[in-house]
């Protein structure tokens, strides 16, 4: 069945939301799980604050950095083939893929800014797993800094995980998820492993009859081994959480206040940001945190300009380079994505090994940060898709050619 199209589902347009209370058609709410349901979501990803509990990455009191304009009126009407054969222009892209704003910079300086949906330059959207492109980031700086060994096995810092699937992993493996772990992330079936995990983490109503794990740390303990670790790639949320119990307990510190401390009081980021936590108050670190766009392209061009950004050396360039340069690309074909094809995936970014140096953080639902180098270009976007997966399905056959051609346009002009 085909789904309403963006206009149909734009919350703004129709009043989500709107009244003092709404409307009963009009509401949008955790209890009965319209918040995880399409078009609720659409509202709900820029509004998750009233929706969960949370815990602040709060920006610092210094001034926000500044950010140059250039806009371009020459982007809109760019023309570029899908991946399934399709022929569509950049606006008429972001419809398609119902986007809720993109930014896009070229050398630093903004040539094409837009809001749709209920998306507002000041309000945070849920990035969903661009998340874990920071938790992967952090572990990468701990380190360089010495204070965590990659080779290190991973009960080595979490001996809590001795019994489960991590107990003969390495932090390296969990870091590019080699791990072989009975977890699924197939959203259309409703038995996945990403569904016990929302259920532990108390983002769905839970049945009256539940009694499974009531938290991150405790669902984690419960996971098992399946297949051998360090053969192959498979994407699994299951493992950046791991990964940031591992990164949190090396630095004694919440993951919401390293955040805070090693990069958004030093990027110069406009507003806080914010991750939604579990009942015990940890944050949901594989797809929790919700910051605002024009923040997460800063984000995204410090990536680009190799970790230095707002006067700091925010990322040693080392770590940077090394997730540019990326990981096995044979281990990520086993992955089988017919978009992604050799690709790999390092430290939690997937890695195009492209002529244009492209690398991405990607969250399900149409959530990215886009960085190609060689075109000195950063795109940062939320979306609201009806689909959640972006690999082989029609958010990437849609998203790449866009990004590259955009790319290339701006090489030539």
């Amino acid at each position: 069945m085909s789904q309403p199209n963006a206009a149909v589902t734009d919350p703004r347009a129709h009043g989500v939301m709107k009244g003092f209370p709404p409307a009963a058609d009009k509401l949008i709410q955790a209890d009965d799980n319209s918040a995880w349901r399409f078009p609720g979501i659409r509202w709900a990803f820029s509004h998750e604050r009233e929706l969960n509990p949370t815990a602040n990455v709060r920006r610092g009191s210094g001034a926000a950095s500044i950010l140059a304009y250039a806009l371009r009126d020459d982007i809109d009407d760019l023309s570029f083939t899908c991946m399934d054969g399709r022929a569509l222009t950049w606006r008429q892209s972001l419809d398609v893929n119902y986007t809720d704003g993109i930014v896009v910079l070229h050398r630093g300086a903004v040539i094409y800014e837009t809001y749709l949906g209920a998306l507002q330059p000041e309000l945070p959207h849920l990035a969903m797993s661009v998340t874990k492109s920071f938790v992967g980031l952090l572990a990468a700086m701990l380190a360089e800094e010495g204070k965590l060994d990659p080779n290190a096995p991973v009960t080595q810092y979490v001996p809590e995980l001795a019994a489960s699937a991590y107990g003969d992993a390495s932090v390296r493996q969990v870091m590019d998820m080699t791990i072989g772990v009975k977890y699924t992330e197939d959203y259309t079936d409703r038995s996945a492993e990403i569904f016990d995990y929302t259920l532990a983490i108390g983002l769905v109503t839970r049945p009256a009859d539940y009694a499974g794990p009531k938290s991150i740390f405790e669902f984690l303990q419960g996971l098992k081994k399946q297949g051998q670790h360090g053969e192959a790639f498979a994407y699994k949320t299951c493992n950046t959480e791991v990964l940031a119990w591992i990164v949190q307990r090396v630095a004694n510190t919440p993951i919401a206040q390293l955040v805070s401390e090693r990069i958004w009081q030093k990027l110069g980021a406009e507003e806080d940001a914010y991750f939604i936590v579990d009942g015990t108050g940890s944050a949901m670190c594989g797809g929790g945190l919700n910051l605002t766009l024009r923040d997460m392209a800063r984000f995204g061009e410090m990536m680009r300009c190799d970790g230095a950004a707002n006067g700091h050396q925010i990322a040693p360039a080392k770590v940077v380079a090394d997730i540019r340069n990326g990981a096995d690309r044979d281990h990520f074909a086993k992955a089988k994505y017919s978009t992604l094809q050799g690709w790999s995936y390092r430290d939690q970014w997937w890695v195009a090994h492209d002529n244009l140096g492209s690398f991405t953080a990607r969250g399900i639902h149409g959530q990215v940060i886009w960085v190609a180098p060689a075109a000195e270009l950063v795109i940062a976007r939320f979306g609201s898709h009806h689909v959640a997966a972006n690999a082989n399905g029609p958010l990437d056959h849609v998203s790449l050619p866009a990004y590259r051609a955009l790319a290339e346009h701006v090489m030539r002009s």
